[in-house]
């Protein structure tokens, strides 16, 4: 698609990605852009900051926005969690607001809102490249703007002034016929994209949708739609400009984009060639079409594991799940838009009438604190809390495992979500429960039933005086003649203070400095030792858990401690454990990472398909290379992940025949003799020596190019960009 660039006419993405290039080389997969943005959540922006500031640079060289909204936890609800954060939180908040002022950034203080539905409400500019250190960056595709989640290392870069490399993505066309009404919702389309992509089927590629269809779904479900598309492995997902964007940006008062409308919609809508021959413009093209569309839920464990509303008890009954729940939860930075909020109360509404309220815990987060006082003028919030709903902060919360659940620590139990991951205990920290996600209209509709077994469009519900009551579809809430009234603009910060200090305690839990890695040592690729060999999924929660270890994101030596929690050892298929070769017993497996540093022995990772899926966490990368891990080698890895492991120095190889994978065992002594010949497109040799005295000699594929060699070298691409600053000065 990429010798296409200069023709006419171009999809969006080749358009935006055109007007963005820093350089290209026809001849490599990668190319260079220079985005107009960086946004940063606080989770992962302390790392970032924590990194930068070793290069000694004076200011970020792009705009830049910090969001406080990782770290405030549900305990109580709001306001009384965001009170709780403040106190808790108060040395991060200070080190980011220090820094925000320090290098010139934008800061938005907690209770602001999630970092998405921020960036929809401020930053958002048609045709714009926005990167973010969250994988759910793509959210601002919904309008037209290109978003991409990056890892922290990738974030330094921009601030840097270094353009963003990327593998050539193909563009995947999504075609969308017919109209979206009932209770079809955007969430049914993406999830009907993850049916047919999987979690994996979007890697290298991204996702233009087109078609009638598209008028039909507004520009926040639109957003609903490209936040998820990171489920497949998307590197982004983008919709055209039209009227229902206008809208967006009419409500959010962005004269900027309104006084340019006409000709930003005709540059960033698709052309007539475009949508009569579609396939000749795109890598691929798939179909999906509204009039034929079910109402989904997914789940219990993968996004993409799709189940239609007739097929739950049959579902039940053959994997063992439970039909009743113990909760539902709307909101997240999916489903968390004004839309999604009065669809809702329109469905809680209609039981009210009759008496009827939640059966079950209802909990529901406002995108924004802007959302937030619009709903409640609008009257849907007493709606809500009439019908039994506990409002959250403005946060993340549970969907980022920010959630002190005290009515069910452990057991078998189920959720349903309108939020975009269901990883085993990713919400609530417990293995046993089953989350299934949804529209915000059916996880309130399941609120009233408690059971997950109701279909809206066949089944009726009781009042409590015995009559039947069909619960009607909720109706398009839409923001055409709304407008919203911005009550927190943040704290916009211009200009960069060289008199302001960036303090961190010497005895603090929360944040420590960094040390820069040291360069390779081929030594130290010979004799390595299996720490663990990975059954299954291994997503970044797997690797490195949020929840309560949040916390430490800003101390890489502490957060260490959770390296692996919730891996599966291929050997025993325990969670968490691997036998530590120096004791000859089981242990947590960052605990006997943590010896073997120690003890001066290197070790490998050796994992299945799309390692490191899930988040844009770079703590999954970073913590493994702090433990003493030289290489991982996997059947295939998630995209962003992939570049962490690059850029923090560790080896990332895959296997060149799949099968290899059973022939690495627990005592395994492996090495890479000659690291230093290591070749762009050149497969890699490893000895791998067993206990019994055989060796087999297997061979594997990599995707380094001359620079990420040269990050490897380095021991970081941090330590390549800390040499040319002082080469500089």
């Amino acid at each position: 698609m990429y010798n296409k660039l200069i023709a006419k006419p171009k999809t969006i993405t080749e358009q935006i990605l055109f007007e963005h290039l820093a350089g290209q080389n026809d001849n490599s997969v990668y190319i260079s852009v220079r985005p107009d943005r960086l946004c940063m959540q606080d989770a992962t922006a302390q790392m970032s900051l924590l990194q930068f500031m070793i290069t000694d640079l004076p200011k970020t060289a792009i705009p830049t926005s910090l969001h406080c909204d990782h770290l405030i936890e549900f305990t109580k609800g709001s306001p009384k969690d965001l009170v709780a954060a403040l106190s808790k939180n108060k040395e991060v908040y200070e080190f980011l607001l220090a820094a925000a002022k320090r290098y010139g950034m934008d800061f938005w203080e907690p209770g602001s809102g999630i970092i998405h539905q921020t960036i929809l409400e401020n930053y958002a500019i048609p045709g714009n490249l926005i990167i973010g250190t969250d994988s759910h960056t793509p959210n601002v595709g919904g309008l037209c703007v290109l978003g991409i989640g990056v890892g922290g290392a990738e974030a330094v870069d921009a601030m840097c002034g270094i353009p963003l490399e990327i593998n050539k993505p193909k563009v995947l066309g999504v075609n969308l016929k017919g109209k979206l009404d009932g209770w079809n919702s955007p969430k049914d389309v993406i999830l009907k994209v993850l049916s047919i992509l999987g979690t994996k089927g979007g890697t290298g590629y991204i996702l233009e949708y087109f078609g009638e269809g598209v008028n039909s779904l507004p520009a926040t479900g639109r957003a609903t739609i490209t936040n998820m598309g990171a489920e497949t492995g998307a590197t982004s997902s983008i919709f055209p400009l039209d009227k229902k964007s206008m809208d967006y940006f009419s409500y959010t008062n962005n004269t900027s984009v309104l006084n340019l409308k006409k000709d930003l919609i005709e540059k960033y809508s698709h052309k007539k060639e475009i949508l009569d021959d579609p396939r000749s413009f795109f890598d691929e093209v798939i179909e999906i079409d509204f009039d034929k569309l079910d109402i989904f839920i997914s789940g219990p464990d993968s996004p993409d594991k799709l189940i239609s509303l007739d097929a739950i008890k049959d579902a039940s009954r053959e994997h063992g799940f439970k039909t009743e729940i113990s909760c539902s939860l709307i909101g997240s930075c999916t489903n968390s838009s004004y839309e999604d909020i009065s669809r809702a109360a329109d469905i809680a509404a209609q039981a009210l009438k009759t008496g009827i309220k939640a059966k079950v815990p209802f909990y529901l987060t406002p995108g924004s604190r802007n959302i937030k006082n619009l709903i409640e003028k609008e009257g849907y919030l007493k709606t809500l809390t009439d019908f039994g709903a506990k409002i959250l902060e403005t946060a993340c919360g549970p969907c980022v495992g920010m959630w002190n659940r005290t009515d069910l620590k452990q057991g078998k139990n189920t959720i349903a979500a309108s939020y975009n991951r269901n990883f085993r205990k990713r919400i609530d920290g417990n293995i046993e429960t089953d989350v299934f996600l949804m529209s915000p209209e059916l996880a309130t509709l399941f609120a009233i039933t408690g059971n997950l077994s109701f279909n809206p469009e066949k089944d009726f519900l009781t009042t409590p005086n015995g009559k039947k009551l069909k619960i009607q579809p909720p109706k398009n809430y839409e923001i055409s003649d709304i407008k919203l009234t911005k009550v927190n603009k943040g704290l916009a910060i211009n200009l960069p203070d060289k008199k302001v200090e960036i303090s961190i305690p010497n005895n603090s839990d929360r944040l420590k400095k960094l040390k820069p890695f040291p360069k390779l040592n081929p030594k130290d690729f010979i004799n390595m030792r299996l720490l663990i060999k990975i059954k299954g999924k291994c997503t970044t929660d797997h690797i490195s858990k949020a929840g309560e270890w949040l916390q430490y994101r800003g101390n890489l030596d502490k957060i260490s401690g959770n390296l692996l929690l919730g891996a599966q050892n291929a050997f025993t298929e325990k969670i968490g454990m691997t036998f530590n070769l120096l004791r000859g017993e089981e242990q947590p497996i960052s605990t006997v990472a943590r010896e073997y540093k120690n003890k001066k022995i290197n070790w490998i990772i050796v994992a299945e398909e799309n390692y490191g899926e899930g988040s844009s966490r770079e703590h999954a990368a970073m913590e493994p290379r702090y433990l003493g891990c030289k290489v991982i080698i996997a059947k295939s890895f998630a995209r962003i992940h992939l570049t962490n492991l690059k850029k923090q120095g560790i080896l990332a190889l895959t296997f060149k025949n799949k099968d290899d994978y059973e022939k690495l065992y627990r005592e395994d002594v492996i090495s890479l003799e000659m690291i230093e010949d290591i070749k762009p497109g050149k497969t890699v040799k490893l000895k791998v020596k067993h206990s019994d005295g055989n060796v087999d000699k297997l061979e594997f594929d990599h995707t380094y190019n001359e620079q990420q060699l040269q990050w490897l070298t380095e021991g970081s691409s941090l330590n390549v960009i800390s040499k040319k600053q002082k080469t500089r000065d």
